[in-house]
């Protein structure tokens, strides 16, 4: 069995002493050599060795040291106690070693458990090369060393870039608090909030660990600014409160004064649309409150609607007859535009405006503008005439007419005489002038109608 391996576990001496009791080291001269029988192993001999009363000593370098005593055994029996016991300690360094070369474990942890066990090894009360298992665990220990440098740098990069992002969480809340809180969307500042409070906990859970004064200092800033919103919040909703509690009052009682109108029927929409103007005033009572009261104010208004329909259907069934009637109106109205005769074109209009009106209003009323047009097209055409020959056959009008072809009589008179003697006298400028003037007179004597 090799010292540096792990042997497989040993059936229990049937009556080892419960505590071998070490005694100081016999002279080499006291100890007699003792034979290693065929169950004994080399290297229990190499590193061990038992007197005949039983004490076992282990080599350490050049030096024998006692390790404990077996009495009531075969040297043999005494080795192989002391082996096993060796052998434990030599599988935890081998299960060390398998640790730090599959990675994965802490440097860190690694190296303080080759501490503990360079402690276990020294000392031993156990055979086998114990100075060779130090050595191994000292080798061990430099080994990871300077890994356990490196993770203590990466460790502090991690902290502090967890510092930072903790840094940036406060900032980022404290910015929110420093806005104008009476102008912000709450709902949105609500879930920013809560989504950094949800990060810095996240980052609490799974990063590294921060200082307590660190960790101290930004969740103070951080609760800080949270305690600030929260307040402006708790303000702001409870006005809203107060608020929507007048708007629902206000608009309570616009219901009531709605749901009274319905007696009224039709002659009630008035006061509805001005109810109306007024609930639009009333601002906002919360959506649920609001969603309510409006159905309860827009069915009041309904019923008015709903009335105000039924009477139109009713005179619409009532004005069929009517709209007939008119419609043969306007066909005998064509023939006004027809009659050449003013006055008795007026009299046929007359007559025919005169059973327009008796036949009295017409619904729906978009049907009686329409109708109404068309018959204002024909009165217009005939006003249009009217006015034209009034024009011609008012007697001042004739009188000024009158007056002005005399003038232009003259003047044309005139204008031939100078003609004629600007030809004779051979004046071909002043014949050029008088004919000009004499044109001139005769086209405005001509639109006067002489």
């Amino acid at each position: 069995m090799s010292a540096t391996e792990p042997s497989k576990p040993t059936p229990p001496v049937p009556a080892p002493p419960a505590k071998p009791m070490p005694r100081k080291a016999a002279t080499p001269a006291a100890v007699a050599p003792v034979t290693p029988s065929p169950a004994s192993s080399s290297s229990s001999a190499e590193w061990g060795r038992v007197s005949e009363d039983g004490t076992v000593e282990v080599r350490e370098g050049d030096a024998w040291r006692v390790v404990g005593q077996y009495p009531d055994g075969t040297p043999d029996e005494a080795l192989a106690y002391f082996v096993r016991k060796f052998d434990d300690i030599a599988f935890k360094v081998h299960a060390l070693e398998q640790r730090q070369q599959s990675g994965g474990a802490s440097a860190s942890d690694l190296a303080k458990q080759a501490g503990h066990l360079i402690d276990e090894a020294t000392d031993a009360a156990s055979v086998g090369d114990l100075a060779g298992l130090r050595d191994r665990l000292n080798a061990l220990t430099a080994s990871l060393s300077e890994a356990t440098e490196q993770e203590a740098q990466q460790a502090k990069e991690l902290v502090d870039k967890a510092i930072a992002e903790r840094t940036e969480l406060v900032e980022r809340a404290e910015a929110i608090a420093a806005r104008d809180l009476s102008k912000v969307q709450w709902k949105q500042v609500t879930a920013e909030l809560g989504e950094l409070f949800d990060t810095w906990q996240a980052q609490q859970q799974n990063g590294p660990r921060l200082s307590k004064g660190i960790s101290q200092q930004l969740w103070k800033r951080f609760r800080d600014a949270r305690a600030i919103v929260d307040k402006q919040r708790r303000a702001f909703y409870s006005e809203l409160d107060d608020v929507h509690k007048s708007a629902r009052d206000a608009k309570s009682r616009l219901v009531e004064r709605a749901e009274a109108l319905a007696p009224r029927g039709t002659d009630g929409i008035p006061a509805y649309r001005t109810l109306l103007d007024e609930w639009k005033a009333a601002g906002r009572a919360g959506r649920k409150a609001d969603d309510a009261l409006w159905a309860k104010f827009k069915a009041a208004g309904d019923a008015l609607y709903a009335a105000r329909a039924e009477q139109s259907a009713a005179e619409e069934a009532e004005s069929a007859p009517k709209i007939e009637a008119r419609e043969a109106l306007l066909e005998e109205a064509k023939a006004v535009a027809d009659e050449s005769n003013i006055k008795r074109a007026r009299s046929l209009l007359t007559r025919i405006q005169h059973q327009w009106d008796e036949l009295g209003r017409v619904f729906p009323r978009e049907k009686e503008r329409a109708l109404d047009d068309r018959l204002r097209v024909i009165e217009q055409a005939l006003k249009a005439r009217e006015e034209v020959d009034w024009k011609k056959n008012n007697p001042e009008t004739k009188a000024r007419a009158n007056d002005m072809s005399s003038q232009l009589l003259e003047a044309i008179e005139k204008l031939e005489a100078e003609l004629a003697a600007a030809e004779k006298a051979g004046d071909k400028k002043a014949a050029k002038e008088a004919a000009d003037a004499l044109e001139a007179r005769r086209t405005w004597l001509s639109a006067l109608g002489s």
